[in-house]
């Protein structure tokens, strides 16, 4: 059975070559409009079940694989900054405090439906003003939820992680991998080379 990784984005591309190089990376095109009331926590799990049935029904014979990942401060979502003043603000915001990033997964294969959340704390060290601003002057935080890239230039800003490294990166590698043997997806039984 074929894997699909309904995903656009090139981090959770490379990240899902650890698990199996056997899979073909699609965009999905859905309302990704979140219901009122729902819980910040239960936000990317429910984007992750979207994604994977809109690629579901152009894939119907595969192994489906949704995924979205969300960065929350207090009972909050932090998106991607749409400009410079919103990276700047939210970093400060995270300046000194821990978060929570959720990636919410969604499998969907032989017309079953399973899904499921990763949760990482991430502290950030207390920042300077001008740290922000240099930070904020480059181009790697505006295409990331809460504005930063813990895999590159963002790495600098965090003092500790509790959990999953690649969760926060976009994609828990190894509950996925576990998830997809015991969904019977056929991936190999080590990770990939």
């Amino acid at each position: 059975m074929k894997i699909i990784l309904a995903s656009a984005s090139p981090r959770r591309r490379e990240l899902m070559r650890y698990i199996t190089e056997d899979f073909e990376a699609v965009s999905t095109d859905c309302d990704e409009t979140l219901p009122d009331g729902i819980e910040p926590t239960a936000a990317s799990e429910y984007l992750a079940v979207l994604k994977a049935k809109a690629a579901a029904e152009k894939y119907p014979d595969g192994t489906v694989i949704g995924c979205d990942t969300t960065v929350i401060l207090g009972s909050e979502i932090l998106g991607k900054p749409r400009d410079r003043a919103q990276c700047i603000a939210d970093i400060s915001r995270l300046s000194g405090r821990t978060h929570q990033v959720i990636t919410g997964c969604c499998i969907i294969s032989g017309g079953r439906v399973s899904s499921f959340s990763e949760v990482t704390d991430v502290t950030f060290r207390e920042l300077t003003t001008a740290e922000i601003e240099a930070y904020a002057a480059t181009d790697e935080p505006y295409d990331k939820a809460g504005g930063y890239g813990i895999q590159g230039l963002g790495s600098a800003l965090i003092s500790y992680i509790d959990g999953d490294f690649f969760n926060v990166v976009g994609l828990p590698v190894a509950r996925l991998f576990n998830e997809l043997k015991n969904a019977g997806a056929g991936v190999p039984d080590r990770p990939a080379d």
